[in-house]
């Protein structure tokens, strides 16, 4: 284990404990509000964090560009459209048929946003976040449509612009886990990944195949991003503000640098759940309203800051 990875792994020790013992409701008696709904927030908000930072660092590498994350690149408006098709077409579609929708959706769109980058000068790189930001709001001001004509508009809100962890209890959180495994997935293919970031050609040359590669960046990203937005609602920044920050300190070395980022990820979210908690105690502010100002304050950070690797 590298000395960053266990520095936070030491950091999530105070964290995850101040997450279980944060509360209104008192945790003497038989334990059932630690069971059901303490612990699970802490997993969480943990799977949640761990698994958007990574994404972050999947879709950086499918864009080769340091400045986008799902949630600018239209992969949450394009997961809520599809949301939004099956709620409307089968309201009692079972959750895993919502699931599959909002991924096959994530995907498309994060797909199409790729070929319409590919064609923006190589040397303007600061046009690829404009262009996704701009395609996120295209995305987006069709499902605020869509949400208003069909009286959708509170799920809508939820799934966009919450990144609210009240919510979570046993039952409610669990396929989170498969984003975690997602995740998981995609450190384990972290040398394609870096491979791919040097280029097409340059990938063929060694020997891989960057459809595949893409193909498998895509459904990582897509279905981490379909299920936080279904479950918790999109959180900024973190996809953006951790990868950058951990590339500072150990470069662009994804094998070791991807599982740092996991916890870096887990670690931010988790402060930010409990701030949120504490801040107006015994009332909450939305743990992506805290990450949002955290999130812009670090990310004008790193633009200040000269890198530490070229």
């Amino acid at each position: 284990m590298t000395r960053p990875a266990l520095v936070l792994a030491l950091l999530l020790v105070p964290l995850a404990g101040a997450s279980l013992l944060t509360g209104v409701a008192s945790l003497s008696g038989d334990g059932l509000v630690f069971w059901i709904s303490r612990l699970p927030r802490t997993l969480a908000v943990s799977l949640t964090g761990a698994a958007l930072a990574v994404a972050g660092v999947i879709m950086q590498q499918l864009a080769r560009n340091r400045f986008v994350e799902p949630g600018t690149v239209g992969t949450g408006e394009a997961a809520a459209l599809g949301l939004l098709a099956v709620t409307l077409a089968a309201p009692g579609a079972a959750l895993w048929i919502k699931m599959l929708a909002a991924t096959g959706a994530g995907l498309l769109g994060t797909a199409l946003f790729l070929a319409m980058i590919r064609r923006l000068p190589r040397q303007e790189v600061l046009l690829v976040p404009l262009a996704g930001l701009v395609w996120s709001g295209v995305l987006g001001a069709a499902v605020l449509h869509i949400g208003w004509q069909t009286d959708l508009l509170q799920l809508v809100g939820i799934w966009l612009m919450t990144g609210e962890f009240s919510g979570v209890i046993a039952g409610r959180y669990e396929l989170l886990w498969i984003a975690g495994l997602a995740a998981a997935l995609a450190i384990h293919a972290a040398d394609r990944f870096a491979i791919l970031g040097l280029g097409d050609d340059v990938a063929r040359g060694l020997g891989l195949d960057p459809g595949a590669v893409m193909r498998l960046g895509l459904v990582v990203v897509a279905l981490v991003t379909a299920l936080v937005m279904a479950t918790v609602g999109m959180v900024p920044f973190l996809g953006l503000v951790v990868p950058n920050i951990v590339s500072r300190i150990m470069g662009d070395n994804l094998r070791a640098s991807l599982p740092v980022t996991a916890l870096g990820g887990a670690a931010l979210l988790l402060l930010c759940d409990v701030l949120g908690r504490l801040l107006i105690f015994p009332y909450e502010i939305p743990v992506g309203s805290v990450l949002g100002i955290l999130g812009a304050g670090l990310f004008l950070w790193l633009l200040w800051r000269a890198p530490r690797h070229g």
